[in-house]
């Protein structure tokens, strides 16, 4: 994928859960806490990785951390605890 593929769209947790079609209530269910940890989730600005990642995947996706920078390509971070569990999960399949 290139950097501005994926840089193109911007949302929120709230309004990409909307855009999956999915309620606060079946993403609890997904994640395994309240629909009222799901609503507080939504609100914070400053997020564990892998809180981040367990959320994208119970909405059928998959993280990836893009770093850019001014004078260089963008490049993909590995390394972090998820991303390659995931990443084997898709080369699988």
């Amino acid at each position: 994928m290139r950097a501005a593929e994926l840089t193109a769209e911007e949302m929120t947790l709230q309004e990409l859960r909307q855009a999956r079609k999915l309620t606060q209530l079946r993403m609890a269910k997904a994640l395994r806490i309240s629909q009222d940890g799901v609503s507080r989730l939504e609100r914070r600005t400053d997020l564990l990785l892998s809180t981040l990642r367990k959320s994208v995947e119970a909405m059928g996706g998959s993280l990836s951390l893009i770093a850019e920078f001014p004078d260089r390509k963008p490049v993909t971070i590995s390394g972090i605890a998820g991303a390659e569990t995931a990443r084997r999960r898709r080369a699988r399949r």
